[in-house]
C-alpha cells in the first residue's frame, strides 16, 4: 500500500503546531497502525530528520496508550479496538490519512501526538479507589454474597482503560463516561459502600476543575469507546451523585 500521511506535528505546549505531509510506501495491510508509524519514523531517521512522537506501550488494547484521532474518528474507523489494535487493512492503498492528537483542554499537547493525560489520573486520587483491606486480612469470597447482574455491570464499567477516546470524540471534550464508568465499577459492590457518597462527590468536583465539559448526551462517546463503556454509566454517576448531594 502507498499512503499520505497527514500528520500533527508540535514542538511542545506552546508551539503553533501544524499538519505535515509524509508519504509512505511498502505498508502491508496485515500492520497494526502503530507499525506503520514505526516504519515512518525509521525512514525520518534515517533521513536525519526528527521522528514523530507518538505514545505508546502495551499495543495489545489494554493500556490505553496509543490513542490517536484519525481521519476525525478517536482510535480510527474501526469499532470496539484501540489504535495499536487498528489494521491497514482498514485502508485502501492510495488514502490520505489524519492523524491528530486528542483534542481537549484538560488534555494539553506534550508533543506531536502525545498528549497529558494526567487529569484522569487525579479524578481517581480524588475518590476512585476503596478504603476496605482486602490485603492480609482475605475472607472467603462468599462471605458476601453479591448480585451477579450487579457483579457483571461493576466488571463491565471496570473495563474502562482510561484511554480518553470518550474525551475526545465529545464536542463538549466531556469525561463523564469515564467518570460514570469509575463511579460504578464501586457503586455497585459493598466494598465501595464505605466512602461512596464522598467518591462522587469528590470525583465530579476534580473532573471540573480539570476543565472537561458537560455531558452532551449526544452518544458519541458510547461509539467511540475501545471497550464499549455504556451510557447507563453515566446515569448511574447522576443518580449517585444526587443521593450523595442529599446526604450533604
Amino acid at each position: 500500500m502507498n499512503l499520505t500521511l497527514k500528520i500533527w506535528r508540535q514542538k511542545d505546549a506552546n508551539d503553533k503546531g501544524k499538519m505535515v505531509d509524509y508519504p509512505i510506501t511498502g505498508i502491508e495491510p496485515d500492520m497494526s497502525f502503530l507499525e506503520m508509524l514505526d516504519v515512518l519514523n525509521e525512514a525520518l531517521i534515517n533521513k536525519g530528520e526528527e521522528p514523530v512522537a507518538f505514545d505508546h506501550d502495551c499495543r495489545e488494547g489494554i493500556c490505553g496508550m496509543c490513542s490517536l484521532y484519525i481521519n476525525g474518528e478517536a482510535h480510527g474507523p474501526d469499532r470496539g479496538v484501540t489504535t495499536c489494535q487498528l489494521h491497514m487493512r482498514m485502508f485502501n492503498d492510495g488514502d490520505t490519512i489524519y492523524i491528530e492528537p486528542f483534542r481537549a483542554a484538560a488534555f494539553p499537547v506534550i508533543k506531536d501526538l502525545v498528549v497529558d493525560r494526567s487529569a484522569f489520573d487525579r479524578i481517581q486520587h480524588a475518590g476512585g479507589f476503596i478504603s476496605v483491606n482486602t490485603s492480609g486480612n482475605t475472607i472467603d469470597a462468599n462471605a458476601i454474597p453479591v448480585n451477579k447482574h450487579d457483579a457483571d455491570t461493576a466488571f463491565d464499567a471496570a473495563t474502562c482503560i482510561g484511554c480518553g477516546a470518550c474525551v475526545a470524540s465529545c464536542k463538549n471534550s466531556s469525561a463523564m463516561l469515564f467518570v460514570g464508568a469509575k463511579v460504578s465499577q464501586f457503586a455497585l459492590l459493598p466494598q465501595g459502600k464505605v466512602e461512596a457518597t464522598d467518591r462522587v462527590l469528590n470525583m465530579v468536583k476534580q473532573m471540573d476543575e480539570e476543565g472537561f465539559g458537560n455531558c452532551t448526551n449526544t452518544g458519541a462517546c458510547e461509539v467511540e469507546c475501545p471497550k464499549g463503556i455504556s451510557l447507563e454509566n453515566i446515569a448511574r454517576m447522576n443518580r449517585e451523585y444526587l443521593k450523595a448531594a442529599f446526604k450533604g
